[in-house]
């Protein structure tokens, strides 16, 4: 076993694919983690706008996320109805450009890639403010510990689907099992002291109102809140991941899903107005997050409060998973119309779409550095992609059932109708009380993206018509080409890039460059060396030209040479053997000058079309 199969696994032939198939119990941790993670912070974003309004703040949480319940339940109902249309994926991006064209389909597909960039850092920010919440030493290193935890959630996903299910099912569900554990307790409580119950440990006492209660508030309240309903469309964007019955799998995962999420919610907004809990202020000294006040005060700080701190932990940092899941897919959808370098089409060994995995890490490491790490100055980013794709995908789904028809398509019509206008009403929303808070960079970088995915459609259709050719083979006018061979000096690398040279023409041009008097030997020995082995051949003697280069720039004088042929010979292809060392250890690469690499690249780059490139290996042994 080599090194890259103890990394990454051993590769997964194609044939193989139907044993990585899913079921809903390895769906929840692979589709679901990001809008279960989301509990740990869609409550805590609305509760830091309400800040303001000091202790009076916290009884307005409960009408708050009642709201956003509400709205995910629409959302539910209508991705329930894409997964039954959509039995071969259904993600946002499909259902626009199906049904309302291109210009659509690339606009919700921009949203769902921003969305999940944010998805990863937002995630992993969320998750080390958890684990510098319980352990406050650990807080000057929240970047490192972010970007660290990046590339160990890559590395896992770059080992497959079903790896990444398994290895994520035990923290998921310690995740649901520790946190309704807690609500469980903090409600039976809140009952038997009559909705005023003592605390085992404190939160922190919240301040005086800055602010009066106004619209405009609850409203950007809401707008933060409703990151928790980011990822509810990854599963029908990964329905194709299921085992048969898939479309029966996919509704079941998500049922369980949203189940758990509305569970969630409801719970925590409850028990932060009965507990008096508020936000604690994001990257300043005493911070905590909301949960980790919560679980505190119904259980204390007892081994159960370090558990589920962890399992939150885990699962804030593990949601990320969902982008690593989708991001990778969705790229592919588009590069499949030509919109994204087709690379992404491609699967790696372990039959992910590597490329998807790999841009994704960079970006999302490239905004946990902008932003250093911290959740509240990411949570103004986030959102807008989300409800926009939404917006665009239950859009689509009215134009489809419209266009298909059936027994059920005008209830299926109200549905995703209510949805679209519930999630476009969000959109603006979010756009107008997030925007001076950092919502305009996303608003920037969606038509930014949409050019340059343009740009990437454009140079494929100029591609292809270029190359397109309905004439068969022409083979009027055929003559062997004239060949060069670049040289060094007299070795065996040279012998072997002659020898071949004399199968392909007998207009054979041998070019050395001489920097200095003293290497003219070859000069003196080509008539022994070449010309008198080929006359005893009866084949024509391969012609030496020497190049002065006072300069002793070796590269570029047999550059300028060749291109001047090229020039002159304006009825000849040219073919430039170019003699290559292949060392047995990497390592060894470096050693080498490797001239014979920027030689080709040079001429490919400056050619006028008619000069060839054949590369002849040497291998060295020792």
């Amino acid at each position: 076993m080599n090194f890259l199969d103890l990394l990454l696994g051993r590769p997964i032939p194609t044939s193989a694919e139907h044993n990585e198939k899913i079921g809903p119990i390895s769906g929840v941790p692979i589709f679901g983690l990001d809008a279960l993670g989301s509990a740990a912070y869609g409550p805590e974003a609305a509760l830091t706008l309400l800040l303001p309004l000091g202790a009076a703040g916290i009884h307005y949480i409960v009408p708050v996320s009642t709201a956003i319940i509400i709205l995910l339940g629409v959302v539910y109902f209508s991705y329930r109805q894409t997964i039954a249309a959509y039995p071969t994926g259904g993600g946002s991006y499909i259902v626009a450009s199906q049904n309302l064209g291109n210009g659509s389909g690339l606009l919700a597909g921009t949203a769902l890639m921003i969305d999940y960039v944010l998805v990863v850092a937002v995630g992993i920010a969320a998750g080390v403010g958890a684990l510098v919440s319980a352990l406050p030493a650990l807080q000057a290193h929240t970047l490192g510990l972010c970007l660290v935890t990046l590339l160990l959630i890559a590395f896992v996903n770059l080992r497959g689907g079903r790896t990444t299910g398994l290895l994520f099912m035990f923290p998921t569900y310690l995740f649901v099992g520790c946190l309704l554990a807690t609500l469980a307790i903090g409600l039976s409580r809140v009952f038997l002291f009559d909705g005023r119950p003592v605390p085992v440990e404190a939160p922190p006492q919240l301040g005086r109102a800055t602010e009066s209660l106004t619209r405009w508030l609850l409203l950007r309240s809401f707008a933060s809140g409703c990151t928790a309903l980011t990822g509810v469309e990854a599963v029908s964007n990964g329905v194709m991941a299921f085992r048969e019955p898939r479309v029966k799998f996919a509704r079941r995962t998500l049922s369980i899903i949203i189940a758990i999420l509305m569970l969630l919610l409801a719970g925590i907004a409850c028990l932060c107005r009965a507990y008096r809990i508020g936000a604690t202020i994001p990257g300043q000294s005493g911070y905590q997050s909301v949960l980790s006040q919560l679980i505190a005060a119904v259980v204390g700080r007892s081994w159960f409060y370090y558990v589920t701190i962890a399992s939150i932990l885990l699962v804030l940092v593990l949601q990320a998973n969902t982008a690593f899941a989708d991001f990778p897919r969705v790229c592919r959808s588009i590069a499949q119309n030509g919109f994204l370098p087709y690379s992404f089409i491609s699967r790696g060994r372990r039959l992910v779409y590597s490329h998807g995995i790999y841009v994704l890490t960079f970006f999302s490491a490239a905004l946990l550095i902008a932003f250093r790490g911290v959740t509240d100055k990411l949570i103004p980013l986030f959102a807008i992609g989300a409800f926009l794709a939404f917006t665009l995908s239950q859009t689509g789904m009215v134009a489809h059932w419209k266009r298909t028809g059936g027994p059920h398509a005008h209830h299926s019509m109200l549905i995703n109708g209510f949805g679209a206008i519930a999630t476009g009403a969000t959109v603006l929303i979010v756009i107008t009380s997030k925007f001076t808070e950092g919502a305009w960079i996303t608003l920037v970088a969606i038509p930014a993206i949409l050019l340059l995915m343009r740009a990437v459609r454009r140079h494929y259709d100029r591609t292809a018509q270029e190359l397109a050719s309905p004439y068969p083979l022409v083979t009027a006018n055929l003559c062997s080409p004239l060949v060069v061979v670049p040289i060094e000096g007299w070795n065996k690398v040279t012998q072997k890039a002659l020898r071949f040279a004399l199968t392909l023409s007998s207009d054979i041009l041998a070019l050395q460059v001489h920097s200095s008097k003293g290497d003219e030997d070859l000069e003196t020995r080509w008539q022994e060396l070449v010309e008198a082995p080929t006359r005893q051949a009866s084949v024509p003697a391969p012609k030496l030209i020497v190049l002065r280069s006072p300069y002793r720039v070796v590269v570029h004088p047999i550059v300028d040479y060749i291109l001047q042929l090229e020039r002159e010979r304006g009825d000849r292809e040219i073919a430039v053997v170019v003699p290559h060392l292949i060392e047995k250890h990497w390592y060894e690469y470096f050693l080498h000058k490797q001239r014979g690499e920027l030689l080709s690249a040079l001429l490919l780059l400056k050619s006028q079309r008619r000069i060839s490139i054949v590369s002849v290996p040497w291998h060295l042994e020792a």
